[in-house]
């Protein structure tokens, strides 16, 4: 909106639309390569251990000789979205005064496609750069139904995800969630609503309910995100795109009998259990 080149003075612009010249003036600045380094390697470590707090990943960390500290650590991992998976009173922070709807999957038989799905958000490393992936899966095929990217950790993307999924497949009986402010937030849980989904979370502590989309992320990093090392959204956006594809349709699954999820979500095969 301030146009360097009008004739009208930029304090004046600024004035005008009541920001600051400081606003006008900033140049956002590069990540720091370094901490960009050690955020592909708290990648790495929280995927193979997931237990692992600050303290154990900075020890691993100066094995692998990176001059970090615990707290430094702790500042990355908060940059990442990430925390170690353990029983503790909060796992995941809500929106501020954000309904928190109960855990409706205790005991439930899940043995057909859209009858729950389930949803979450992680970090993908670039190489000047980062940013977020949100998929939305369905728990019985473990089929990636859809899914977005983007360099922050808001709430419209994963809205987009989730009407993508639902204008494709229809709305799903049940829909999980952990308690992250994405997910409570009022805009995301009025798009449920609004298509009569019963809105399930995690409880506190309760790590294992997502296991199978953290299982999913596994699978993307190691089987395409760390192999190309992308250095933008627009080319994660265009290999997941092919990845994806290839996860559907090509990939035998080990848990639905070495089936594609493609092949069980429309083919209406028998399922085992999916939880």
């Amino acid at each position: 909106m301030i146009d360097c080149d009008h004739k009208l003075p930029i304090n004046r612009q600024c004035a005008l639309l009541g920001v600051a010249r400081s606003t006008a003036y900033y140049r956002p600045q590069e990540d720091n390569q370094d901490d960009l380094s050690i955020m592909r390697r708290i990648d790495e470590l929280h995927l193979q251990y997931p237990f692992a707090g600050s303290r154990m990943l900075r020890d691993w960390l100066c094995r692998d000789g990176f001059d970090v500290g615990r707290r430094h650590v702790r500042t990355l991992m908060r940059r990442m979205g990430i925390n170690a998976i353990y029983r503790r009173p909060r796992t995941s922070i809500p929106t501020p005064k954000a309904t928190i709807y109960p855990y409706l999957l205790k005991d439930v038989f899940i043995e057909e496609p859209n009858h729950v799905w389930a949803t979450d958000v992680t970090y993908i490393p670039l190489t000047k750069g980062f940013g977020y992936l949100v998929a939305i899966l369905d728990l019985a095929t473990r089929r990636v139904l859809a899914w977005r990217v983007s360099n922050t950790m808001d709430t419209d993307f994963c809205i987009e995800a989730l009407q993508e999924a639902i204008a494709r497949h229809g709305a799903p009986q049940i829909f999980n969630t952990d308690q992250g402010s994405q997910f409570t937030s009022k805009d995301f849980t009025d798009v449920l609503k609004a298509h009569h989904v019963q809105i399930s979370m995690d409880g506190k502590g309760r790590w294992i309910d997502n296991v199978f989309v953290e299982r999913l992320w596994r699978s993307v990093k190691y089987e395409d995100v760390y192999i190309h090392a992308y250095g933008t959204l627009q080319e994660v956006k265009d290999g997941l795109t092919q990845y994806f594809a290839f996860y559907n349709q090509i990939r035998p699954h080990r848990s639905l009998d070495g089936k594609t999820p493609d092949e069980v979500y429309f083919g209406n095969q028998p399922l085992p259990l999916a939880a």
